[in-house]
């Protein structure tokens, strides 16, 4: 195995481990500034590998890296009508003994002097600010990944530079083939002495900044003689070249053909082309909106995730994976023949990636999400906020724990949707090639 394939994998948990003990971190501050008492702060599941308590929190971290969680007493609320320190034992049902199960353990780590600092006891927009943090934390980090990615290394972007790989010759889009061949017509650009590495700067007296500033110049002219501006080894120069009209494919559809177009015959080159900070907000709410419609279909998704790991089907690359396949992914950029810089890039786009994913994960409005509690607190305001209208008593604290069935049954669904992602990942990973 390469060692650069290892040092990928090492790096990317590292990396995510990173980026879990952050998002607790956005839960642990609001939580103490609050006042919560916060018995543990933990980075992974599993045994513990390494802990240290400082004053009344254990700080720690465990040997699986896929998670972590910060435990606050008093999660769930006592029993309507009862004392928090008696919580009834008995049950009625099996689902009531499952509650009041959970609200005894939730309440066992409640000391006396602890009454204020259970974290049901909150207000409402205490609640939603600290299980907010964690979410946050994990936008933050993906717009700074993001930020790193176009601001400081940039986007791979088609500049207006002769390309090495641009064809000599005039080849017609009918004939499906991308060498030259005997007999052929010179292009316009080589009859000029285009070059590879030259710059197209204006076209006609026309600035040309992109290449989508050249492709519409040329396109648009049709046939006839133009003076192209270029920049070739730093210096300015100018040539007349007469373009002839071609059937092209179109630029929005390319199962489509543009009729007698403008031709010169040049390819672009390919650019790491840094973008401005105003555009960073832009570039990842785009990728926000791609990922909520992979969440919004996963249950779509991960049908077909079940069909690549048992039936051999080629996995989609716009389907979910886990944090097993985007290890193997890590390993993967650094092991591959891209250039340094498009490793990095790669490497911290993936990151960005799944910081947002995690971030917009949780806020799923269901526990034991953080968007699960979220939700509670805001329909705690809703309801205080109509009492205090309708000038009624203030209602009590919303009580999750009534939802615990469904949070538990949630919880196995997330369970198994790991592991199937865990083994797809294995047997039928996803790779840069597809």
């Amino acid at each position: 195995m390469d060692w650069l394939y290892v040092v990928g994998i090492i790096l990317f948990l590292l990396g995510l481990m990173i980026s879990i003990a952050l998002h607790e971190l956005g839960h642990l501050v609001p939580a103490k500034l609050f006042g919560v008492k916060v018995t543990q702060y933990m980075v992974g599941f599993g045994s513990t590998a390494w802990s240290r308590r400082k004053g009344e929190t254990e700080y720690g971290i465990k040997w699986i890296p896929f998670g972590g969680y910060i435990r606050m007493i008093g999660m769930l609320p006592p029993r309507p009508g009862e004392d928090s320190a008696k919580v009834r034992s008995t049950a009625t049902g099996p689902f009531q003994g499952l509650i009041e199960s959970a609200r005894e353990a939730a309440l066992e780590e409640v000391r006396p002097g602890d009454e204020n600092r259970v974290f049901y006891r909150k207000k409402w927009w205490q609640k939603v600010i600290i299980m907010s943090g964690g979410p946050l934390m994990n936008f933050v980090l993906a717009f700074v990944f993001f930020t790193v990615l176009l601001v400081g290394i940039g986007l791979p972007t088609e500049a207006p530079i002769v390309s090495p790989a641009t064809e000599t010759c005039v080849i017609p889009v009918s004939e499906q083939r991308a060498a030259c061949e005997p007999g052929d017509r010179p292009t316009p650009a080589a009859q000029a002495g285009l070059k590879p590495g030259d710059r197209m700067v204006s076209f006609d007296g026309a600035t040309i900044g992109s290449w989508e500033d050249a492709e519409r110049l040329i396109r648009s002219h049709g046939a006839g003689p133009v003076e192209l501006g270029i920049v070739r080894d730093g210096k300015p120069m100018t040539f007349d070249v007469t373009l002839i009209a071609q059937d092209r494919p179109d630029l929005e559809d390319p199962g489509k053909t543009d009729r007698n177009v403008g031709f010169l015959g040049v390819r672009p080159t390919e650019v790491m082309e840094r973008q401005s900070v105003g555009q960073v907000a832009g570039y990842m709410g785009g990728v926000a909106a791609k990922v909520a419609g992979s969440i919004f279909n996963l249950p779509e998704k991960m049908v077909g995730v079940w069909h690549a790991a048992f039936s051999g089907e080629e996995r989609d690359p716009e389907g979910p994976v886990g944090m097993v396949g985007a290890g193997r992914l890590g390993g993967e950029i650094l092991a591959s023949d891209l250039s340094g810089e498009e490793k990095i890039a790669t490497f911290v786009n993936l990151l960005a990636g799944f910081n947002l994913a995690i971030g917009m994960f949780n806020l799923i409005p269901l526990l034991p999400l953080d968007g699960g509690h979220i939700a509670g607190g805001l329909w705690e305001g809703v309801k205080r906020a109509h009492a205090k209208i309708m000038g009624r008593p203030k209602p009590k604290h919303v009580d999750i724990a009534r939802v615990l069935p469904l949070t538990y049954a949630a919880a196995l669904v997330m369970m198994i949707m790991a592991g199937l992602l865990v083994y797809a990942d294995l047997v039928n990973p996803l790779t840069l090639t597809n």
